[in-house]
């Protein structure tokens, strides 16, 4: 059944999740501490690097026998997925570095705010949107069940 597959995936998804914070957190604290770039600017750079380093985890680890899309098409799709939990998260992300001289400086803690409310919203894209089941392997779980 297919419901048995959802526990191995959320716990690789947050695999991902903490790489893409690694990533995310890391690139815009360099960015604003260093460069003393603009903290939401730097963000959405941040994101898509996050995004990208996500992208190949989740391909290769959580959803390796899904797909069906070409290697640009699945990208496009996951990177559009990603965005829909990305706004939940920015959102929460500029309140804090608004609100906060302390994490306007130290942006990173204001990434780890924003984490949590798109997250959901992000394995579900990525599960039945970006990565979705290959219409063979539904046919044949199909004829399992029936």
């Amino acid at each position: 059944m297919w419901w048995h597959r959802i526990p191995r995936q959320l716990a690789l998804f947050g695999v991902g999740g903490a790489i893409g914070f690694v990533v995310d957190a890391g690139i815009v604290q360099l960015l604003v501490s260093k460069a003393d770039a603009n903290p939401y600017i730097a963000r959405l750079f941040s994101f898509f690097c996050a995004a990208c380093s996500t992208w190949l985890f989740n391909r290769r680890f959580t959803f390796p026998d899904r797909g069906g899309h070409t290697l640009f098409g699945e990208w496009a799709r996951y990177m559009t997925a990603m965005s829909m939990g990305f706004a939940l998260n920015y959102s929460t992300y500029a309140l804090v570095v608004f609100y906060s001289d302390f994490v306007h400086r130290w942006p990173s803690i204001a990434v780890a705010a924003g984490s949590l409310p798109g997250s959901l919203v992000n394995f579900m894209g990525a599960r039945q949107w970006a990565f979705p089941r290959r219409r063979k392997a539904v046919a044949e779980e199909s004829k399992k069940t029936a």
